[in-house]
């Protein structure tokens, strides 16, 4: 191979690693600096996949799964496919909550296992009714607690309820698992279940689709809710590829 041609491959693989490197460097200064979250678990457990492939999927640990436990499911929308591979696999009971008018029609016409119990309000950080904001895009069906001027007309009233009275009006002394997608509600309702006694409810793995992209919410939000449950005894065992859905593990 010619001299020439060797020095300028050569300085195109500096050039790469030159840019790699910074690349790195700057992912670590805005970690430290609190605008990017961190890429990488904090423990490293068994993890299964579960629910639709392209959406509805949740990664669990399922070491951590007892045959016939209880689950929480928070925000229904129009997929419970993981919910129904919950039960089929280790036999729990599904708890789903979801007050969405379009939501709670779409189970209603489902062929369901007796195990899939759907309860028509949603989670909160208190007990009464909250204004529920319809998507911008008619296709969607998941509603917001969050501001949402562009469909405030459209807005409608719900029942809510907080984890420690669900929990005491189903008769729960404890739950084991915990799913949350509710559209940025889960800022307040973390930041209550951490409070709740016992902490979490007793979930030993609590499952988190974090909203910062959501207009009002940001990156800072999800890490202070990172850093709740880190003080209450949960680390995180997964991060999707998205950076948004989070798999969290009690740290006994």
């Amino acid at each position: 191979m010619p001299n020439r041609l060797k020095v300028g491959l050569r300085r195109i693989d500096l050039s790469l690693l030159f840019k790699k490197l910074k690349s790195g460097l700057s992912q670590r200064i805005l970690r430290l600096l609190g605008r990017q979250l961190p890429a990488r678990p904090q423990l490293h457990r068994e993890t299964l996949q579960l629910g639709g492939q392209a959406y509805g999927s949740w990664t669990i640990c399922p070491g951590r799964v007892g045959r016939g436990g209880i689950v929480y499911s928070f925000g229904v929308g129009e997929d419970i496919s993981w919910d129904l591979a919950m039960i089929e696999r280790f036999g729990v009971t599904v708890h789903a909550f979801d007050p969405t008018p379009r939501s709670i029609q779409w189970v209603r016409h489902q062929k369901l296992p007796e195990q899939f119990v759907l309860h028509e309000y949603g989670v909160a950080d208190y007990d009464g009714v909250a204004c529920f904001y319809p998507p911008e895009n008619s296709d969607w069906v998941s509603h917001t607690l969050l501001d949402r001027p562009a469909t405030a007309t459209k807005a409608i009233e719900v029942p809510v309820r907080c984890l420690r009275t669900i929990m005491s009006s189903l008769g729960h002394e404890s739950v084991d698992l915990i799913k949350m997608d509710i559209e940025g509600a889960e800022y307040v309702v973390v930041r209550d279940m951490v409070k709740t006694e016992p902490v979490a409810g007793g979930a030993v793995q609590l499952l988190i689709e974090f909203h910062h992209r959501f207009s009002g919410k940001g990156i800072g939000d999800t890490r202070d809710c990172i850093r709740a449950l880190k003080k209450s005894g949960f680390r995180c065992f997964h991060i999707s590829s998205t950076g948004e859905e989070w798999s969290f593990l009690r740290d006994d």
